[in-house]
């Protein structure tokens, strides 16, 4: 039987970039949107054309209730998963003082508490499999050094990080390994078109923006047999920015 993935966020962007690096390296993939259910099913097709089975799930990842709901019937039905890419997540960016107590809650709702939500109904079954698993969080740059006009998301994806490290350690002993992935400036459609890009550019040492792609090989590799002895880690993917 072949081992599953879900992959949280997966209709575009990093996490489409995810899925598909997986199944090429012979993962089954569950896939997941909150919105944008064509575009997970056009990569459910493109995951499917080359051999590989993928469904997609569909719910808000800061809204408890519905994630168990939706995560414990798919394992009822499907089994228990081999691995996890928390990537789902959003950002409200804005000059701390201009941030609404919406725009704080709502990242932190997603971010953080998705966390939470996406896997405390599936470490259980994961566990139960005696067996070897993964979980790679997608975190950021900003939640290792922080970033102007993101003190909320800083504040979110610093709080991923905590809590996998955390994680590693209590699952270091079932064989099961947490670690985060974080991306620095990648061109994806999430880039926003008022940044000034060439001040952040030069910034990078290598001058360049990343590619999902590369964030999806660094995946690939942290989700491998080959990383069974690496846990409670965060491989930055940002050009040397940090």
């Amino acid at each position: 039987m072949t081992d599953s993935v879900l992959v949280t966020g997966s209709s575009r962007g990093i996490g489409r970039a995810i899925a598909l690096r997986l199944a090429g390296a012979g993962y089954d993939v569950v896939l997941h949107c909150r919105s944008r259910r064509e575009e997970a099913e056009a990569v459910q097709a493109d995951i499917q054309a080359i051999g590989r089975q993928a469904r997609v799930l569909q719910f808000d990842i800061g809204d408890r209730t519905a994630c168990a709901a939706a995560l414990e019937a798919d394992v009822a039905a499907h089994g228990a998963y081999y691995g996890v890419v928390c990537n789902a997540g959003l950002t409200r960016d804005g000059a701390f003082p201009a941030l609404t107590g919406e725009d704080w809650d709502q990242v932190l709702r997603t971010n953080l508490d998705g966390f939470y939500n996406v896997l405390h109904p599936l470490v259980m079954p994961m566990i139960r499999r005696r067996a070897p698993g993964r979980i790679v969080c997608i975190t950021s740059v900003s939640g290792l050094i922080g970033n102007r006009g993101q003190v909320n998301y800083s504040a979110s994806k610093a709080g991923v990080i905590g809590a996998a490290k955390a994680l590693a350690v209590e699952l270091a002993k079932r064989r099961i390994t947490v670690n985060c992935v974080a991306p620095g400036l990648i061109d994806t459609d999430m880039v926003d078109a008022d940044l000034p890009l060439e001040e952040i550019l030069a910034m990078i040492p290598m001058q360049r923006m990343g590619t999902p792609e590369e964030v999806a090989a660094a995946v690939q590799y942290l989700m491998s047999p080959e990383a069974g002895y690496v846990t409670r880690q965060v491989l930055a993917v940002n050009g040397g920015l940090c």
